[in-house]
């Protein structure tokens, strides 16, 4: 009985999709659930809803995840691309699609993941070498005269940049070097891109066949660029893993010019970030950033005219008014001749009132020095005369020869010098004295000792 039963020919069950994934979903969870799960987070997203969708990934697989709000508002920590993480969920099947899904229902930090580890490796040496240093940023032009961009041309970002440029400032040229933004050949491209606009920034010539067509007879002559935007849109963190390139991070640091980088959404960050001048949270913030609206710069001429005619009405009412005083004491030729006529006769008047005058004090003062010379002439020689005796009597008093008559003597030796010391005399020396009626000669006998 039982042969012939296994004998019969049994058709296979056809299962419906829907069927089928709620019995693949149930296995899962007799199999598995609850599972604990080590991975790395990779392109983290946070809906508005609240609920957060990203993967698990490691070197041989990747799961996707979805943690719903009630389980993500209770976490301790803010995930992002490249953390190594445990989880703890339910693995299941989303039906909708048919996709194995893994509803976390806990998280927790398990290191980090060895790309990010090779980015703060990166970051770290790039870091003491200086690349980062504050000092080293170039200030944005206030008024560029040309913007470099290098992105993808298929990227979204271009056309945000785009945009917003011809919003804020249509008079500006955009200098677009496209480059590969994502992949193994990403960092060469975009280094590639760099070099050209670097060219273009330094001398504004020589990169026309490089970078536009030319037809016969046009110039191809391109506008010298004063910054340069290095932008891509958002992404995983391997997605952005071109713009933690380390040749990139140095051709960046040697731009001649400044560079804005504006790489993914304002919570990712690249080493291209940290090497550039200024980062930007957006592309379209980085075009921003670069761009005051043309709208801003008319109503700066606007208020510099304003003020500029303020100013040339208030010169002019000056002069004006300076006009109108000179007319006023200018007046008429005729009166302004009389008035100095009058002045001159006023003037003569008084020079020759004053004339005389002067003679007058000067002949009254003559007079009366001519009346007291006499006086002051014999005052003057009675004085002197006094004097002139005074004189005389001290100089009588000091005559040697009235010293003489009172029986004094002057000894001179044979040589005519005074002797005015016994010790200058000696026995037998010979000398001569000098009386009040004459000399007489005398030898010495003696020297008291």
């Amino acid at each position: 009985m039982d042969n012939a039963l296994q004998n019969l020919n049994v058709a296979p069950r056809v299962w419906a999709v829907g069927a089928l994934c709620r019995a693949v979903a149930d296995a899962l969870q007799a199999r598995f659930n609850p599972i604990n799960v080590r991975g790395e987070i990779s392109g983290w997203s946070r809906a508005a809803s609240g609920h957060c969708y990203f993967s698990l990934k490691d070197s041989a697989g990747q799961l996707r995840c979805a943690m719903f709000k009630r389980a993500a508002s209770g976490l301790a920590f803010a995930p992002r691309d490249g953390e190594l993480v445990e989880v703890t969920g339910k693995l299941g099947v989303y039906e909708p699609r048919g996709d194995l899904q893994l509803i976390v229902e806990d998280m927790r930090r398990a290191g980090q993941g060895s790309l990010f580890e090779e980015f703060l490796k990166l970051r770290a040496k790039l870091e003491a070498q200086g690349l980062f240093d504050a000092q080293r940023k170039k200030p944005l032009p206030l008024m560029p005269r040309a913007i470099g961009l290098v992105t993808s041309l298929g990227a979204a970002a271009l056309h945000d940049v785009v945009t917003a440029l011809q919003r804020r400032v249509p008079h500006i040229p955009v200098v677009l070097v496209p480059a590969s933004v994502q992949g193994a050949s990403a960092p060469a491209a975009l280094i590639e891109s760099l070099s050209k606009l670097y060219l273009l920034a330094q001398s504004g010539q020589g990169l026309e066949a490089n970078l536009t067509p030319k037809r016969r007879g046009q110039s191809a002559s391109l506008p010298v660029v004063d910054v340069i935007l290095l932008v891509r849109g958002g992404g995983a963190l391997e997605d952005l893993w071109a713009f933690n390139d380390e040749q990139l991070a140095r051709c960046i640091s040697q731009s001649p010019v400044p560079v804005v980088c504006g790489v993914g959404h304002e919570t990712d960050f690249t080493i291209a970030d940290f090497c550039a001048d200024l980062r930007a949270p957006t592309p379209t913030a980085a075009a921003e950033l670069v761009a005051q609206p043309r709208q801003t710069w008319l109503g700066a001429l606007d208020e510099v005219q304003r003020r500029l005619q303020g100013a040339l009405e208030r010169v002019l009412d000056r002069q004006h008014q300076r006009l109108d005083n000179a007319a006023a004491r200018l007046g008429r030729p005729s009166q302004r001749l009389a008035t100095q006529q009058l002045r001159l006769r006023t003037c003569a008047h008084g020079l020759q009132a004053g004339m005389r005058f002067a003679l007058q004090q000067h002949t009254q003062d003559l007079a009366r020095v001519s009346a007291d010379l006499p006086l002051a002439l014999r005052r003057g020689l009675e004085v002197q005369s006094q004097r002139l005796e005074r004189a005389a009597l001290r100089l009588e008093l000091l005559d040697p020869h009235l010293v003489l008559e009172r029986g004094y003597a002057w000894l001179t030796d044979a040589r005519g010098q005074a002797i005015t010391r016994t010790r200058q005399a000696q026995v037998g020396q010979a000398i001569c004295a000098t009386l009040a009626d004459g000399t007489v000669d005398l030898t010495v006998t003696r020297v008291p000792q």
